[in-house]
């Protein structure tokens, strides 16, 4: 019996089921799952530029005869939507599952998503555990389900289950045997001629599943009072076993399809039906389509958001469990880029200059934080280049700031580089920062192809991302140390003044991959109280709410010389001394 996250139990269900290949991208909250997966004995897995990709090579690995695993989160899913929606009509070889990890709250993601509803419209069976038991034993099912109806099967999570630890028992690898590929045109060509035979016989394949699910004790009822019945999935069952321990309840292990003799079944049971589930009408929608009649709750569960057992106390009218209220007056501890973030001068020369940033999905998407307050649209992986360009088309004609995207190595070869070649293709114009710092931060310090480091350290090579966009067509490319404030404040101010499409590679590596640490920089006493080392928002900085006056965190400052850059006055230097 070990404690694990419900991430390390999917990783170690696909390998005692005998999962041989794991393919993903990184994206919270799925990212341990892969690297959890890549550290078993007797695996092949990598990170891919993205989830569509990565799903592509699963599927062709899969047609080969190995098990495969693909993890992704829930706007990872969209991404991979174009190859999902396909393989369910040519089934596998090898089972292959695919983790879709959503974000009810939004807690490191950019909206809200219930991949439910792409189980539903791409025919792709969903298995919802609610712990990192279930996860473990649901995944080894889903293995053998994958394989016995055809299809690949998706394991959905959520953050409680995916970074809760419970305990689980671990089991042994399933001995599986490759299966041998052999050519099928009818299978595998989804040209229309065989699309439509692989379309009907999806349905049937569908309805198998279906029939599974009626009788399968991954669906089970537990018997409480007749008078509620609370039918659940996922993480949000234990949240009602907690809330309204006297009820019915049908936990649904399968959310797609739903078994409707087993709802028929469950509603005949007891007086009043309920549904309940997170920031979603998925499961009250697919329960009524069945025919089952739902009763509303006395009060609100809220349409987005995760659940909580008080929420969903409060909600039926009974009395929720005491909790601590937070006290007032405790300051906001809003998210900011670290001391020493190779992004920070950056964001703090396009806020100088007033320009219209367009942002990405990354940790520099801080940059939109007070002080720096420097970007103004975020919206996916990508969308910077390619609103760049929109705005520039936009405001044609008009006297306007410079337009400037701002993107992340990793982010650029997920989906940057499509964006970039679309603007050298339709002649764009305008500026456009590439933020190399060597990793893909966000989720945890992965490696991608820019900086050539492979989720197993196999020998590999780092992409030339000047010379790959030199060869996409961009003439006017330049490599800047973002560290160096003038030469980053020269960059940007040639770069938006050129009338010609310009990328500037900003490569300094994430503070937190070399831990290096030099002397701390002190203000001194002569300190002009101007503020303008404040206006860089670094963590280490503060500035005394009387005198205005600045002063520096020995404990937190890395020694990366930037607020010494920016001080008008030179009243910022260095200690001298050895960082503790």
């Amino acid at each position: 019996m070990e404690l694990i996250s419900g991430n390390e139990a999917i990783a170690r269900g696909a390998w005692e089921a005998g999962a041989a290949i794991g393919v993903a991208y990184p994206g919270t909250p799925s990212t341990e799952t892969m690297e959890a997966f890549s550290k078993l004995p007797d695996v092949y897995a990598e990170w891919c530029p993205n989830e569509k990709v990565a799903v592509e090579v699963g599927l062709g690995a899969s047609a080969a005869g190995r098990r495969v695993l693909s993890t992704m989160k829930h706007v990872g899913v969209n991404v991979a939507a174009d190859p999902l929606f396909t393989a369910a009509y040519t089934g596998v070889g090898g089972g292959m599952v695919v983790l879709a990890a959503d974000d009810p709250g939004m807690h490191s993601s950019q909206n809200e998503q219930d991949s439910h509803y792409y189980a539903a419209a791409a025919h792709i069976p969903m298995l919802d555990p609610a712990d990192s038991a279930e996860a473990l034993a649901f995944t080894r099912e889903a293995f053998e389900l994958s394989e016995r109806f055809d299809v690949p099967v998706f394991i959905r999570s959520t953050v409680r289950v995916s970074h809760t630890k419970c305990p689980v028992e671990l089991g042994e690898r399933a001995s599986v045997d490759r299966k041998p590929y052999e050519k099928d045109q009818s299978k595998w060509v989804m040209m229309p001629l065989y699309a439509k035979g692989r379309r009907l016989s999806l349905d049937e394949r569908i309805e198998r599943v279906r029939a599974f699910a009626e009788s399968s004790p991954l669906n089970r009822i537990e018997e409480g009072s007749s008078e509620i019945g609370v039918i659940c999935l996922g993480a949000t069952y234990q949240h009602v076993r907690e809330a309204l321990p006297e009820a019915s309840i049908l936990k649904l292990g399968i959310s797609w399809p739903l078994p409707p003799k087993l709802l028929e079944t469950f509603a005949n049971s007891v007086e009043k039906v309920y549904v309940v589930e997170e920031a979603s009408t998925y499961l009250s929608d697919q329960v009524k389509a069945a025919g089952i009649a739902l009763e509303a709750p006395v009060g609100e569960i809220p349409p987005y958001g995760e659940l909580t057992p008080g929420v969903i106390a409060q909600a039926f009218g009974a009395e929720a469990a005491s909790c601590h209220e937070v006290p007032d007056g405790i300051p906001p501890r809003p998210p900011a880029l670290c001391p020493g973030c190779p992004h920070r001068l950056v964001f703090r020369e396009l806020a100088r200059m007033k320009a219209i940033v367009t942002g990405d999905i990354g940790c520099y998407t801080l940059g939109a934080m007070a002080p720096l307050s420097a970007i103004d649209t975020c919206v996916d992986m990508g969308a910077s280049i390619s609103m760049a360009h929109g705005f520039e088309l936009g405001l044609e004609g008009v006297d306007h700031k410079p337009v400037v995207a701002v993107i992340g190595d990793s982010t650029f070869a997920h989906s940057g580089i499509a964006s970039l070649l679309n603007t050298v293709y339709n002649c764009g114009v305008g500026t456009v920062c590439i933020l190399d710092n060597r990793t893909t931060a966000m989720t945890g310090h992965q490696g991608n192809p820019v900086n050539g480091v492979t989720l197993q350290h196999r020998p590999s090579r780092e992409l030339d991302l000047p010379a790959l966009v030199r060869a996409l067509g961009v003439d006017d490319v330049r490599t800047v140390d973002p560290m160096d404030m003038k030469e980053t404040r020269r960059a940007l101010k040639e770069a938006v003044a050129s009338d010609c499409l310009s990328v500037i590679v900003f490569q300094s590596p994430c503070v937190l991959l070399t831990k290096d640490r030099a002397a701390a920089y002190e203000v001194r006493s002569d300190c002009r109280a101007c503020g303008t080392c404040s206006l860089l928002g670094c963590p280490a900085i503060s500035c005394d709410p009387e005198t205005k006056t600045a002063s520096i965190d020995a404990s937190l400052c890395v020694g990366c010389s930037q607020c010494a850059q920016a001080c008008p006055y030179g009243c910022i230097e260095q200690t001298g001394g050895s960082h503790e």
